[in-house]
């Protein structure tokens, strides 16, 4: 580096590079967030999204996943990176901007002791607390996300456990779009996919019949990604 290019960079201004883990699940029918309260100044105790300074050695994308599995112990999890909040005066502590990320985690899988030990708590989206500073935003922002790839991408089998049932797959989908969906239609759709493996077991929780499981078709999919297929569901 030349001498005037590092006097350069030594003159500017410093901010701080966050980011922020806007965390779904989904349980009983309903699709969750992952919110804590904060533990330190300013908005001391206020609801908050999970997130961190980004290290001097991290990558973002890095420091999104040590968050996450410091907070749920997960890794090997569905994340991608939403957007940057970048506003001058978004964070009244100091001048920082944060790069949102949005995961999608298996409600049944994530370390609830865990959790519990960093003050994390699940929230409906119809009932999640007021968020400090931008966050709510973000959590605007990573649902119409959320929606646009749950249309043509098999996206919410991250959501599910390994096995599930047609009816729990659709008031997954029903959660996402905010809407209830046609169960003839929904069924005939997602049959033609091709993406589900019929097992010989049944979930017999809500009916002395029970609904057949299923187990989602990783192989075939990918092979129908290449072949760039639609997978418009609902």
């Amino acid at each position: 580096m030349t001498p005037a290019l590092k006097d350069l960079y030594v003159q500017k201004d410093k901010m701080y590079v966050a980011t922020d883990c806007i965390i779904f699940g989904f349980d009983a029918g309903k699709l969750k967030l992952l919110v804590f309260k904060r533990r330190v100044e300013p908005f001391l105790g206020a609801w908050s999204l999970i997130g961190s300074f980004v290290r001097m050695e991290e990558d973002v994308s890095e420091a999104a996943k040590r968050v996450l599995t410091e907070i749920t112990g997960l890794d090997n999890v569905f994340m991608e990176q939403l957007k940057a909040y970048g506003l001058a005066n978004r964070d009244p502590g100091y001048r920082c901007v944060s790069i949102a990320q949005f995961a999608l985690i298996r409600i049944d899988d994530y370390d609830k002791e865990l959790t519990e030990t960093h003050g994390a708590h699940w929230f409906e989206l119809n009932e999640l607390p007021e968020l400090v500073l931008d966050h709510g935003q973000m959590v605007e922002d990573a649902m119409a996300r959320l929606k646009r790839k749950a249309r043509y991408q098999p996206i919410g089998f991250e959501l599910l456990p390994e096995k599930f049932t047609i009816p729990q797959l659709q008031s997954l989908y029903e959660a996402i779009y905010q809407k209830k969906l046609d169960d003839r239609n929904f069924r005939k759709k997602l049959m033609t996919l091709g993406l589900l493996i019929k097992l010989n077991e049944k979930d017999k929780t809500t009916s002395r019949r029970g609904a057949f499981l299923y187990k989602f078709d990783y192989d075939n999919y990918q092979k129908l990604v290449k072949s760039g297929y639609n997978f418009e569901i609902a």
